[in-house]
């Protein structure tokens, strides 16, 4: 299980998988809006890391110059960087 510390957002980590095939697994959150970060790791479970950066990335939540969404996708990059 990989851990990212958040910057900006409710959230204040995540927590993923990453299978050997390179699809993301159980992706969770701590602390954020609930529901929609159970969605956001339900709509990702199976997808590519590289997919899933592609579609995250960048992603703002009001005026805040990053999201929930938006720091799963540094952590994969991170992750990616890492391995």
């Amino acid at each position: 299980m990989n851990t990212y510390q958040t910057r900006g957002t409710c959230s204040r980590k995540i927590f993923f998988d990453v299978a050997a095939d390179g699809t993301l697994r159980n992706v969770s959150f701590e602390g954020g809006c609930n529901g929609n970060l159970q969605g956001i790791g339900s709509l990702v479970e199976g997808m590519k890391v590289e997919e899933a950066i592609r579609r995250l990335s960048g992603i703002r939540c009001g005026t805040r110059a990053t999201s929930c969404p938006d720091q799963l996708a540094q952590a994969l990059i991170e992750y990616q960087e890492e391995h």
